[in-house]
């Protein structure tokens, strides 16, 4: 055939459907081994194969783009938030990289970063030095090109700003520039670190003073990230303030704001704020699995705060904690004023006649209920910090009381309940033993459980006796 008639043949067979590429695939290569038409197969395979290996390579460029923006913000994943979350300083929008990549690509440095594409296209992918040092020369050229866009100079930057992305974006924008600037520091301090920081005393504390001592972190700008970094190995993340007092040599709140360190403070009372709303959040859609570690972390906080710092009640700082004080007092006491009358809706005794034929407890309402009675004993072991001490220990008072004679009451029931209502009436009962069980703990509940036994026993054998 021609070269032209190979072209056709070509263009033809890149307008099939994928399918249909396929299975013409699969029928010349059984014409082969069957030695049928060997040469036109051949010629159609070879041209189909290579179509096919076009289609792929172009498929995985897509990933290789990707693989090098992950190599170029790899450095900021410690200080990423995902969309939704309020930011404080030492944190980016992850939402905000996708604009700022586009940027880059379109405007910053698009000749720099497609000859870095076509390098990490070359490179084998188990050769992670050479992919390192590729990374690190991209940083540096995303580096350059921020620091040309947002440094002094060059007029009015308004316009250059706005093909960014929006306000959000171009505010990450100078964050993301100052971190790849010293990329290298951080790497060092991540070095330096401690692993963990479970109790920050005075050693742990000279240690992160002795790492944080880079000239480049120390900076207005770079001290909240370098920060963020210690923070993250640490159990109790509010005792970062510890190093703010530290470098102040005095617990009072002017003194502490005053130094560069004083930063560490508002980190600090924003992440309670921010557990604070998952709380909340939490509470709201039932979700208690988490509520007993998020109460110990903001009890244990905002206790710290008050006691190793000496805050006026007036200053910016003391407002904001009694704010958070009172977003958890309020979140919590509305869901434990709710959990007595969740409990009495299930284990209310009606009249036999008020109790349809068919009647069941709801499984599912009864797990809700125990748990949220186990909320409200949870609650209160820090129900003094977080100013709910008054109504959590009555709300708990009560339920104990209302379960204890309900139980009691239910249990005497089965011995004359009529056989039409005797299965809901043990549901109750197995209902109430249940919130014994969270109440009281599970030696009263087996004890109030054998009762209930004796109950239907006692009156099974008076039924065979009459």
């Amino acid at each position: 055939m021609s070269q032209t008639s190979i072209e056709r043949l070509r263009e033809y067979l890149a307008q099939l459907p994928p399918q249909s590429q396929a299975l013409l695939m699969r029928e010349f290569e059984r014409a082969l081994e069957r030695g049928q038409d060997t040469a036109v197969a051949t010629l159609v395979l070879e041209q189909l194969r290579k179509i096919v290996r076009k289609t792929e390579a172009e498929e995985a460029a897509p990933a290789r783009t990707d693989d090098l923006s992950r190599l170029l913000f790899q450095p900021l994943e410690p200080f990423l938030v995902e969309a939704g979350a309020p930011i404080r300083v030492g944190q980016i929008r992850r939402s905000s990289l996708h604009p700022i990549w586009q940027w880059l690509g379109r405007d910053g440095a698009p000749a720099k970063l497609n000859e870095f594409e076509a390098t990490l296209a070359r490179l084998p992918t188990d050769n992670a030095g050479q992919v390192e040092a590729l990374a690190l020369k991209l940083q540096a050229a995303a580096s350059d090109a921020i620091a040309e866009l947002i440094g002094p100079g060059g007029g009015d930057k308004s316009r250059a700003l706005a093909r960014v992305g929006a306000p959000s974006v171009i505010e990450d924008l100078y964050s993301i520039g100052a971190v790849l600037t010293v990329r290298e520091a951080m790497v060092t301090l991540n070095e330096k670190l401690p692993r963990f920081l479970r109790a920050f005393g005075e050693s742990q504390i000279a240690s992160v003073t002795a790492a944080l001592n880079i000239p480049v972190l120390q900076t207005p700008q770079m001290l909240p990230f370098a920060l963020s970094m210690v923070i993250q190995r640490m159990t109790a993340p509010w005792q970062i303030i510890r190093l703010a007092i530290k470098i102040a040599a005095s617990d009072d709140e002017i003194r502490v704001a005053a130094t560069p360190y004083g930063v560490a403070v508002t980190i600090a009372l924003h992440d309670l704020s921010c557990l604070a709303a998952i709380l909340r959040m939490d509470i709201k859609r039932g979700r208690f699995d988490t509520v007993a570690d998020n109460l110990k972390a903001l009890h244990d906080g905002v206790r710290g705060l008050r006691t190793e710092l000496d805050l006026r009640n007036d200053s910016a700082w003391g407002k904001q904690l009694t704010s958070i004080r009172a977003d958890i007092s309020n979140a919590l006491q509305s869901e434990i004023d709710s959990v007595p009358g969740r409990v009495r809706r299930i284990l209310r005794q009606r009249a036999e006649k008020d109790i349809p034929p068919g009647a069941r407890v709801d499984s599912t309402e009864v797990e809700e209920a125990a748990a949220l009675i186990d909320f409200v004993a949870t609650c209160r072991n820090y129900a003094s910090e977080l100013a709910i001490n008054e109504v959590t220990l009555r709300t708990f008072s009560d339920l104990q009381q209302y379960v204890e004679r309900s139980t009691e009451s239910l249990v005497q029931s089965l011995r004359a309940a009529d056989h039409k209502v005797r299965a809901y009436r043990q549901q109750q009962v197995q209902a109430a033993i249940r919130f014994c069980e969270v109440l009281f703990g599970d030696d009263y509940a087996s004890l109030m459980s054998r009762a209930a036994e004796n109950a239907l026993t006692g009156e099974r054998k008076s039924s065979r006796a009459s």
